[in-house]
């Protein structure tokens, strides 16, 4: 056996002092690339503008569309599920619900040092932003239950047109007519698939009409301040979802039923319900996400997309008849967004060979014409 000697003697060794020095400049060499590594991504969170830059890497627009599409899909079943069988009749205080839930848990990021500082703005965007949100979500889940599903359909079709109109009041942004039959064959195949009847009541009437406007201008800020003033999505969830909570708790009052609170608050029901919330906080997320990775117009063309998976979706694998008619308008609906995303991908394209100066002119006033900041629309 070796005697402590020995083993003193061979520690000592020069080629092995070698190897120990070795491996400590190698942990030194390790230790400083996880100190970089860290130092960068505080960096990338210490500047809205870095912070910015890092959203739209992590985060391009075919997956921030499609985190949108699940989870739209998702609350649909869900809120489904609380209105109907949990008996909770009160969508105003459901949407309050949604905003309180999403306020804790964006406080918890925030806690976390996860949410990048705001940039410099006046507050009246972001008042007017809290505003049209809390607006379009309470009116929203009012008009779905005063009006019939049909009409409730034309008032989400109708507010494609209204953002078209706004964006060129306000940016004189226009839309190519090759992407306005685009958009008029989406809008009529919807409408043939789902507007199966138009009943309703001048109460549901009203509040309808009431949303169409406050829908298309929340799309519009959404997508404009995160794409021309480096908001991310959180940071501007942070500003104005306490808005969006004094709006609605004003809007209970007005347009809920009474009973809320004589509602069977079980333990159930309860967890469901915060259920729905988180899936608020995913909605409204995912939302913010697509809206500053594509457009307002690109968001609603996503909505009236998941409406066609959704009846189609019954029709094969629940054995629902919604009609050939309804059949048939989806499918168009579904071939005017190919037309629409084929359009969009072809603005996107890098052109590559020796082009005149007037023909590049042309191109870049074309390419000016149906992009917003970088972004088709």
């Amino acid at each position: 056996m070796l005697s402590s000697r020995d083993i003193l003697n061979f520690l000592v060794n020069k080629d092995v002092r070698k190897l120990l020095k070795r491996k400590g400049s190698d942990a030194n060499e390790a230790g400083r690339a996880l100190e970089e590594l860290r130092a960068s991504l505080f960096n990338n969170f210490c500047s809205s503008e870095n912070a910015k830059h890092l959203q739209q890497r992590l985060c391009t627009p075919s997956v921030a569309l499609t985190f949108n599409f699940v989870i739209a899909i998702g609350i649909i079943f869900m809120n489904k599920w609380v209105l109907k069988n949990a008996g909770f009749q009160f969508p105003v205080l459901l949407s309050f619900i949604h905003y309180v839930v999403t306020l804790a848990l964006i406080a918890v990021l925030n806690a976390l040092s996860l949410i990048p500082p705001s940039p410099p703005l006046k507050s009246t965007p972001l008042f007017t932003l809290g505003l049209v949100m809390s607006l379009c979500t309470g009116l929203a889940n009012v008009s779905l239950q005063y009006n019939s599903v049909g009409f409730y359909q034309m008032a989400k079709i109708a507010v494609t047109p209204t953002i078209v109109l706004a964006e060129y009041a306000w940016f004189k942004r226009k839309v190519s007519f090759a992407k306005v039959v685009a958009l008029a064959v989406v809008s009529i195949g919807v409408a043939v698939a789902t507007v199966t009847d138009l009943q309703f009541n001048l109460f549901g009437a009203m509040v309808a009409l009431s949303w169409i406007i406050p829908s298309a201008i929340s799309k519009i800020l959404w997508s404009n301040l995160q794409q021309r003033e480096n908001w991310t999505a959180l940071a501007l969830m942070w500003k104005t979802t306490p808005i969006s909570l004094l709006c609605l708790l004003i809007m209970i009052p007005l347009l809920d039923p009474p009973g809320a609170f004589s509602y069977n608050w079980n333990i159930f029901n309860t967890c469901m319900i915060l259920i729905s919330g988180v899936f608020g906080f995913l909605l409204q997320w995912s939302a913010a996400l697509a809206l500053g990775a594509t457009s307002a117009i690109s968001h609603v063309v996503l909505g009236q997309f998941k409406t066609c998976v959704l009846l189609l979706g019954n029709y094969y694998i629940f054995n629902s008849n919604p009609g050939r008619t309804s059949i048939c308008g989806a499918f168009v609906a579904i071939a005017g967004m190919s037309f629409y995303t084929y359009l969009n991908l072809q603005n996107g394209k890098p052109r590559s060979g020796k082009q005149s100066p007037r023909k590049d002119v042309n191109h870049e006033s074309m390419d000016k014409r149906d992009s917003f900041d970088g972004q088709p629309i």
